[in-house]
């Protein structure tokens, strides 16, 4: 495919973690090419220098300010725009370049993968973020959800859930979709070092964090109202969720346990099957008859379920990769949504295995 028929893409908040996973999946997508890396701390400098991993890709090219961000989407008729910037910066830089696009009549469509346009009510955003949220005239234009749970895309833009909820979601939507439990769920879930982001802090410091296991955040953790909120706008319910999230000795990854008490019996494999069948023709979800392993799903944007029952508690097991299918992987999926390409373009790769 020619390059003039590829889509120019910006990625923001370009040194973090998520942002890296992003120009890796760019890279080896044949539907779209890296416009810019956005990073006002590093400017100039070199992407190789922010990811090593990422030097044979990258050598040369080098991050920009936001300044040359808005320029570039004025300057494309039609663009992808990929926004990793931290929560509280996110909202205010995508509503500059999307006004800088209305001004210059251009159409980029955007995925947020901060935690910025995941609510639809402002307020609630607040709530849980203890600050006002940074441009929500543009709420509106947004929709949350995962790929897999919103059939019709009714906004120009999404913005994609966290990487504990789509962990929660991929259980918790399908089980009250299909009517099967009661709304009140108890998760617990395990995450890797690298979903505290970039900056090194007392919680993913390698010795403290290695070969050990612990709670933290338990039952007020800011992605429970979040999948609450999603899940309301999918389902039409309301629920109670009961999240007790840990930091586990590893990079990436996520493992979670969802219960909930079954509304009428069912059986291990009626289970399974019920959520085989919820997933069909989702080429990125995997039911399985076995507990799934987080080494079968990292650096993968697959998801693996699998579920167990005594006859009135439902237990189903999901395990992803917090930074590709719990972001830039889940953002991608996105984007071959809204430009009308194959889902699974660019994202097939499986994961390496023993990591």
């Amino acid at each position: 495919m020619s390059r003039e028929s590829r889509i120019p893409t910006l990625v923001l908040g370009g040194t973090g973690y998520v942002a890296g996973e992003l120009l890796r999946l760019i890279a080896a997508h044949p539907r779209l090419e890296l416009a810019a890396a956005v990073s006002d701390s590093k400017p100039g400098e070199r992407l190789a220098g922010a990811f090593p991993h990422l030097a044979p890709l990258y050598p040369e090219t080098t991050f920009v300010a936001a300044d040359e961000a808005e320029r570039l989407i004025a300057s494309q008729p039609v663009s992808a725009v990929l926004a990793a910037a931290p929560h509280g910066v996110s909202a205010a830089l995508i509503d500059r370049l999307l006004a800088a696009a209305a001004a210059a009549g251009t159409r980029p469509r955007v995925v947020d993968i901060s935690a910025d346009y995941r609510y639809p009510d402002p307020d609630a955003y607040a709530a849980v973020y203890g600050q006002p949220h940074g441009a929500p005239a543009r709420l509106r234009d947004f929709s949350c959800a995962l790929p897999e749970h919103l059939a019709t895309l009714a906004t120009p833009h999404v913005a994609h859930p966290g990487c504990f909820a789509t962990a929660m979601l991929l259980a918790i939507v399908p089980l009250l979709k299909l009517g099967l439990v009661e709304p009140a769920f108890y998760v617990s879930a395990v995450t890797g070092s690298t979903g505290s982001g970039r900056a090194p802090v007392d919680g993913t410091h390698h010795p403290r964090r290695h070969s050990d296991l612990y709670a933290y955040g338990a039952l007020g953790h800011r992605h429970a109202p979040e999948v609450i909120s999603i899940t309301r706008g999918l389902t039409g319910r309301s629920a109670e969720l009961n999240f007790v999230p840990h930091s586990g000795p590893f990079a990436r990854g996520i493992h979670a346990t969802t219960q909930a008490r079954l509304v009428q019996p069912m059986s291990s494999g009626e289970l399974r099957a019920a959520l085989a069948a919820f997933y069909t023709g989702q080429p990125f979800v995997r039911v399985l008859a076995d507990p799934p392993r987080l080494k079968d799903v990292v650096a993968s944007n697959y998801a693996h379920l699998s579920a167990t029952s005594n006859g009135s508690t439902v237990a189903v097991m999901s395990v992803i990769d917090n930074l590709t299918k719990g972001a830039a992987g889940g953002a991608v999926q996105w984007l071959n949504r809204m430009f009308g390409w194959e889902v699974s373009t660019g994202l097939t790769a499986p994961a390496p295995g023993w990591t």
